[in-house]
């Protein structure tokens, strides 16, 4: 018997898969009907609401702990949008247990035969490395630099492609031993190509898995590589550079490419890390790029 068939025919144990008692997914205390095959994540709760402003009409809302979700729909398309918190280990949750409450029958504890794939959308806020990016602008990040680790608790492997650009970043880029080895993943090219519009830059986000000195700020502590986002900056490998920072992407592509899920990350660019700038109303720009989001969803 294959692999994948003895995973398909285990029952998963309640400590590993842990069920509410109205038959919802633990953390983020879903079921599969409040999941619609288009899920908008953010990390910010308030802008789940900002979303779902724009519906037509909701159908359900469901809160548990950081975790706070609208069901709606927009001119026909039925939208699932949910807050995650910050960082990759967020993200472990949240996409381990939307595709489980899809893929994993509940009752059951078995995981099902034939598999749900859902198109997953982060609009999130990120700061630029790049001095021609202005601050307001809109990021479609085509791979997630991983700096955290995470996908190698999983047995995450690099396609060719994906290969060449570690290969090239670990030439460029000053290594640590100290900390996890980086991973690349690819975004999904369906979404990718869906959502892309004439304005959006696009490039090579680096996720990391802290928001000071895992992104090179120091405040009263000074982080190991001080020159980090400088080599950043300076990457270069054909047409891809490095173009943003921020806190989820990788792992997101990472789970997308593991359970065959179609994932994105689109940006508001609120701050440009070269020229010091901040945004001044950067809610209006995330406002706007919601919209521009749904509308080609």
């Amino acid at each position: 018997m294959s692999e994948a068939n003895v995973m398909n025919q285990r029952i998963i144990p309640p400590s590993e898969l842990i069920i509410n008692q109205d038959s919802s997914i633990y953390h983020i205390k879903l079921r599969e009907e409040h999941i619609a095959d288009n899920v908008i994540i953010v990390g910010d709760q308030d802008r789940v609401e900002l979303i779902s402003s724009f519906f037509d009409n909701i159908e359900a809302k469901i809160q548990s702990r950081e975790f706070v979700t609208h069901v709606g729909e927009y001119k026909g398309k039925r939208i699932t949008v949910m807050s995650t918190g910050i960082g990759t280990d967020n993200i472990d949750i949240a996409i381990n247990e939307l595709d489980a409450a899809v893929n994993i029958n509940l009752e059951t504890r078995q995981i099902k035969e034939t598999k749900r794939k859902l198109n997953i959308i982060r609009i999130g806020t990120s700061g630029t490395l790049q001095e021609d990016i202005p601050v307001d602008s809109y990021l479609l990040s085509e791979y997630g630099l991983g700096l955290d680790g995470l996908m190698y608790h999983y047995g995450f492997q690099h396609s060719k492609e994906e290969q060449e650009i570690i290969n090239a970043y670990s030439d460029q880029v000053t290594q640590n031993s100290n900390l996890p080895s980086p991973y690349i993943v690819k975004a999904s090219e369906t979404l990718f190509n869906k959502l892309r519009t004439p304005e959006m830059h696009t490039g090579i986000t680096a996720t990391a898995s802290g928001f000071y000195g895992p992104q090179g700020r120091a405040l009263r502590l000074k982080p190991i590589n001080s020159i980090l986002n400088e080599e950043l900056t300076a990457f270069s490998l054909n047409q891809h550079r490095i173009t943003n920072f921020e806190m989820e992407t990788s792992a997101l592509f990472g789970f997308g490419k593991l359970l065959d899920h179609n994932c994105v990350t689109v940006c508001a660019i609120i701050a440009n890390r070269i020229r010091k700038e901040y945004s001044k109303d950067y809610k209006k720009t995330i406002k706007e790029l919601v919209e521009v989001v749904i509308e080609n969803l």
